[in-house]
């Protein structure tokens, strides 16, 4: 292993033009919606949050259904690189910190679990691209639910609330009146943990339900008898609260993410034995940042909805050593000093079925994002596990540590930029293959965030820094 030593000078603030770009790898950018009325909730600065698809069958159109503070825009994407607003539609309520949206053939469905007055929404999205017609609002089914996910012709929310109850997680049927959704069973009736549901993955009767801080709990549901549980699993490593899942096409491993306490790691579970639960592994993207929501595209690429890193692209083909391969980085807030308290900014979801390919990304502040991922797809999984960067500690007070691993030996340049996108370091290095370790001295640096990139030949690297007192 080398040790360098790099001493950082501050350069004369000097605007850079990477500061109106995205750090990225393996990753590029097709298309961008923000629209600059969407107020941000008073709490968290929250403007938008999930985020769907769907496509037209009769005349091929793709369209992006995004949740915002007061209602969701439906955006025709089919050319991504002009996206365009066909309709918006008001929530029944404003400064809304969640939305979520699934489909079921030509209906969309919203949810929001923010306080009353709220409401349960379905839009007929066969008006398209003119425009989209409500067909339900109201109470009557229930009134929040915080996540939804449809599988077959059925609805599952979780975490629902009508006018007189609450339930876990509630079913819902579509198929006889998809616009009127009939509640076939609670999670209640059968059991009492957990006691929440916040999300669910669903594939044929076999329901992967994320309880919080209750944890993972597997049920069987076939519609016609109640819920049998298959399995659990409350104590784990990295626990925190359990938020999400998504489930590889062999069902063999579930990919699951736990949002609190912020940094958590990814994990990479197999379930192909019901009796035996065993973690694979458990992987991040760096150090500090907050996973979200995971998607599965294919057999073996993951789609990571990842707050502050944005969507991380990970080969899952091997779910013991999993590996990153490209990333989109679509937060361009750092920390509270900007007026977002940390977590809640940056990546919200994702949505990884489109025909063409394409991927949606929904950022909490920024809005959405169009991407091609199709070059992080490529990348063989042995060349990236053998180029990366990362750094230690961090937060750091006065000086940190970057690790780096290169495949051949070669020249590396870093930059340092400040949260303004302003350049205050530069410097060249000749690196050797394999490790090195840089101790960058950073006294004269602010209190704040930085960005540091990282690039060579064949290797580009991002880290996130945070300077405190």
């Amino acid at each position: 292993m080398k040790k360098i030593y790099l001493t950082l000078v501050l350069l004369p603030f000097i605007f850079s033009a990477s500061a109106q770009n995205y750090n990225s790898q393996n990753v590029s950018l097709l298309g961008h919606f923000n629209d600059p009325t969407v107020p941000a909730e008073p709490f968290y600065g929250i403007r938008y949050q999930g985020v769907w698809g769907w496509k037209d069958t009769g005349n091929g159109n793709e369209y992006a259904l995004i949740g915002a503070s007061t209602g969701v825009y439906f955006i025709n994407v089919t050319n991504p690189g002009t996206p365009v607003q066909c309709d918006f539609l008001p929530g029944c309520r404003v400064d809304c910190i969640w939305r979520e949206i699934k489909t079921y053939d030509h209906y969309a469905y919203i949810v929001s679990d923010d306080g009353s007055p709220n409401c349960f929404q379905i839009v007929d999205l066969n008006y398209l691209p003119d425009s989209v017609h409500v067909v339900h609002q109201g109470t009557n089914i229930f009134e929040r639910s915080h996540t939804i996910y449809v599988d077959g012709s059925k609805l599952y929310c979780g975490s629902v609330t009508t006018t007189s109850d609450y339930y876990s997680m509630a079913v819902y049927e579509l198929s006889v009146t998809p616009e009127n959704p009939q509640l076939i069973r609670t999670l209640d009736q059968d059991f009492v943990t957990p006691s929440t549901v916040h999300d669910m993955f669903v594939r044929n009767d076999t329901v992967y339900a994320s309880g919080g801080y209750d944890g993972l709990h597997i049920f069987k549901f076939n519609g016609a008898a109640p819920f049998t549980q298959l399995a659990t699993m409350t104590n784990y490593q990295e626990q925190g609260y359990n938020h999400s899942s998504y489930l590889t096409p062999d069902g063999n491993t579930l990919i699951f993410m736990d949002e609190v306490p912020a940094g958590m790691g990814v994990k990479s579970l197999d379930v192909s034995n019901f009796g035996n639960l065993t973690m694979n592994q458990i992987f991040r993207s760096t150090t500090g940042c907050t996973p979200h929501n995971p998607y599965i595209l294919g057999a073996n690429t993951l789609i990571a909805a990842y707050y502050q890193d944005g969507v991380q692209i990970f080969d899952i083909s091997n779910p013991s050593a999993v590996v990153r391969t490209g990333y989109f980085d679509t937060d361009t807030l750092n920390n509270a000093s900007n007026g977002y308290p940390d977590p809640y900014h940056g990546c919200w979801g994702a949505y990884q079925d489109l025909p063409s390919g394409n991927i949606l990304a929904s950022d909490m502040q920024n809005g959405l994002y169009i991407l091609n991922i199709t070059q992080s797809m490529s990348v063989p999984a042995a060349q990236s596990a053998v180029s990366s960067v990362s750094a230690y500690p961090n937060p750091f007070n006065e000086n940190f540590m970057v690790n780096i691993s290169l495949e051949k030996a070669q020249e590396i340049t870093y930059r340092i930029y400040d949260n303004a996108g302003r350049l205050v370091f530069e410097e060249m290095q000749n690196l050797p293959a394999g490790n090195s370790l840089l101790d960058v001295t950073a006294d004269n640096l602010a209190v704040g965030c930085y960005s540091m990139t990282i690039s060579g030949e064949n290797f580009k690297g991002n880290v996130k820094l945070a300077k405190v007192k």
